[in-house]
Formats: structure tokens, sequence, C-alpha cells
């Protein structure tokens, strides 16, 4: 009886280790940067996740959408190149109403994001800005930095004809 006890043990223990480092290894792919702070937007956070090769960024419940005209989201790289997205607010909800754009997936050509910003793009002013404690490479950087395109494999550059 104490033999099948120790077995017993020894299996749940080893069930539950495996369950934890499930858990971890999918936290370990989200990254939260700090709570927007600006003019227009100051609550909430962003979250990055991956599901496959697709980056994505997804504001948290308690974010709100400042009440602008052109509201988007903004992210800015390592080396400070900044870029437009998407509109926080699309046309086309329910019953002809607004649809929140939540969550994003990050374009290709980005390879890295170090904050998330939110951008009236009417007014052409910042709304507001929130940062990851280091900047997030993307798997467009991953596959950029280990010498591979992020759309395939291939690589054209020698397949250019001279004439």
């Amino acid at each position: 009886m104490r033999t099948v006890s120790i077995i017993k043990t020894g299996v749940c223990t080893m069930v539950a280790v495996a369950l934890l480092s499930t858990a971890n290894a999918f936290a370990a792919d989200a990254h939260t940067t700090a709570k927007f702070e600006g003019v227009k937007a100051n609550s909430g956070t962003a979250t990055h996740g991956r599901q496959g090769n697709n980056d994505t960024l997804t504001w948290s419940d308690d974010f709100k959408i400042p009440d602008t005209p052109a509201p988007h989201w903004q992210v800015v790289d390592s080396k400070g190149n900044v870029y437009l997205l998407n509109r926080l607010k699309i046309k086309g909800g329910v019953l002809g109403g607004e649809k929140e754009n939540r969550t994003i997936t990050i374009p290709s050509y980005i390879h890295d994001v170090a904050k998330v910003q939110i951008y009236c793009a009417w007014a052409e002013a910042l709304l507001g800005e929130a940062s990851f404690p280091k900047p997030i490479m993307t798997a467009a950087g991953e596959a950029h930095a280990n010498g591979m395109r992020a759309d395939s494999g291939m690589k054209h550059d020698s397949m250019a004809m001279g004439r």
C-alpha cells in the first residue's frame, strides 16, 4: 500500500510540474507595457502576444478610447522609427455603429516595438504612450536577425538578371 501511495504522489507531482511549465511558456510570450500616459490617453496598458508568426497588440479592459476624431494605434521601434497603424474604431459595428480594434496584428516590416502610442491622425497629435520595459523583438525581427525574410524563406536578390 505504501508503494502505491508513493507512486501516486510522484505522478501527481510530475503532472503539476508539467502544467506549471506549460503555463509559464505561454506567459513568456506575453509582454505588457506600463500604463498609458498623455493628454487624452491615460488609462490602461497594451499587451504584446504572438500567435505563430503573427505578433499582436491588445489594449487592456481598463483602456478608454480617447474622444477624438481619428485615434490610431502607433508604435515606435528601438531606433525611433514611428509607424502609424490601425484606427482604434472602425465603421461597420453593430447596427451600423463603430467596431473597436482591440487587437491588431503588427505588420512584418516592424522588427521590434519599444513604445505603443495613441495618435490622433486628424489633429496630428500624440494622445498618450506606454513603453515596454525593454523593446519587444517581433517574429519578423527574429527572422531578419537570423538572415531570413519574414514572408518567405527564399532570398530573391541573386535572381536579378543583368542586361
